[in-house]
């Protein structure tokens, strides 16, 4: 085991879109008790960035391996493509490093459950960007969840539809939106915030699915741009969740009705109807035919938008230092996953998926795509600004 080092030194490995934003932030001392001291990118342009754009002792790398060897970092952030995601953490911890990855896990769970067997083998810490769980807006839903305040859930609806995106920015990279370079469309890009929400704010998976998908309906692709997908659970709740990135403007609306009322995110406001009795109690002794529970509106105080990427670092390097608890712990990354596969399956297949569901099918039929695939994309990529995505 190593010696706790203070502060942390981060390597960051893939410094396109995203992993340029945590390089600058850390390079810039912004995170307590962390340091950048490396960088890591298979493209030149990107390295010439960082010698251009980060401090001059930050040490450059082309491969990860030599990054992990180089005895210069302690952690790890990685920001690569979504397949390579696993396997560069399970060489990161053979090489006793911690571990921080973005989102997703991965894009399919026989791989992340390999990544999580490798974490769970190290005394290295190991977390996901989960920036959305430092939202006060979901950490009010889940506390009030937790609490008991909404009664057992009955009924999950997410219309997440605000992720508008231009054929323009599927052109800019030649693994954006194909099988091949990122394994699915907005299910794998942008909802893997979501998916995790849904589940970690409730605390309940789904036992089974059934959805539909649109592959390039909206735009020159072949992954699904758009996603309907139904949900039944072990208490007999249910859940509808839709997404697409071609609907302009787009919906951001969470609403979880329950025993004792219902809440809704939506416009960074949190709304509680609470039942005064619950809606059991009050259908076991109401007698007038017509009527319902009394419910009272209640806006929930809630402030900021929470720390995001810059929190989930601090978080990690707090973690590592002192045993604090991870707000996004990496094993839970399978989790939203597999709801994303099961949804992709059940389109693939047109039928129910029940979970836990076969693996081994899903990524028979995930190489099926691969192979079918007649995408032809320039190998170039232009890195994009991530200012206000998720």
């Amino acid at each position: 085991m190593q010696n706790i080092v203070n502060p942390v030194r981060f390597g960051i490995i893939g410094i396109g879109n995203m992993g340029s934003s945590h390089a600058t932030y850390l390079d810039h001392k912004e995170i307590k008790n962390a340091v950048l001291t490396a960088v890591c990118d298979i493209k030149p342009e990107r390295l010439e960035w960082a010698k251009n754009t980060l401090s001059a002792d930050v040490a450059r790398f082309t491969t990860a391996e030599e990054l992990f060897t180089s005895g210069l970092v302690d952690a790890v952030l990685i920001a690569t493509p979504h397949y390579s995601h696993p396997e560069l953490a399970i060489a990161a911890f053979a090489a006793d490093l911690h571990v921080l990855v973005e989102k997703p896990a991965g894009v399919y769970t026989k791989q992340v459950r390999l990544m999580n067997e490798a974490a769970a083998k190290s005394d290295r810490k190991f977390g996901m960007m989960y920036n959305q769980r430092t939202n006060p807006l979901y950490r009010k839903l889940k506390d009030l969840i937790d609490g008991g305040e909404l009664g057992e859930i009955r009924r999950l609806n997410w219309i997440i539809t605000d992720w508008y995106r231009s054929q323009s920015y599927y052109d800019s990279g030649g693994w954006r939106a194909t099988w091949v370079g990122e394994g699915g469309g907005v299910l794998i890009n942008q909802d893997p915030h979501q998916l995790d929400l849904w589940q970690w704010t409730t605390g309940l998976m789904p036992k089974r699915v059934r959805a539909f998908c649109g592959f390039g309906k909206y735009r020159n692709i072949e992954v699904e741009d758009e996603v309907t997908a139904y949900m039944e659970y072990e208490n007999g709740a249910t859940g509808l969740f839709v997404t697409t990135t071609g609907e302009a403007p787009g919906t951001n609306r969470f609403e979880i009705a329950g025993d004792r009322g219902k809440i809704v995110i939506e416009d960074d406001v949190l709304t509680f109807w609470r039942l005064r009795v619950s809606e059991t109690e009050f259908n076991r002794t109401f007698k007038g035919g017509f009527g319902a529970p009394e419910c009272w509106k209640c806006e929930i105080p809630v402030d900021g938008t929470g720390a995001q990427h810059k929190g989930i670092t601090q978080n990690f390097v707090e973690a590592i230092l002192n045993g604090t608890e991870l707000i996004g712990s990496g094993e839970e990354g399978i989790r939203g996953l597999t709801i994303s596969n099961a949804i992709h399956l059940s389109a693939w297949t047109d039928a129910w998926v029940d979970l836990p569901f076969d693996e081994d099918r899903y990524y028979e039929l995930l190489q099926e795509k691969i192979r079918d695939s007649k995408v032809v994309k320039a190998d170039s990529d232009q890195t994009l600004s991530v200012q206000g995505t998720h």
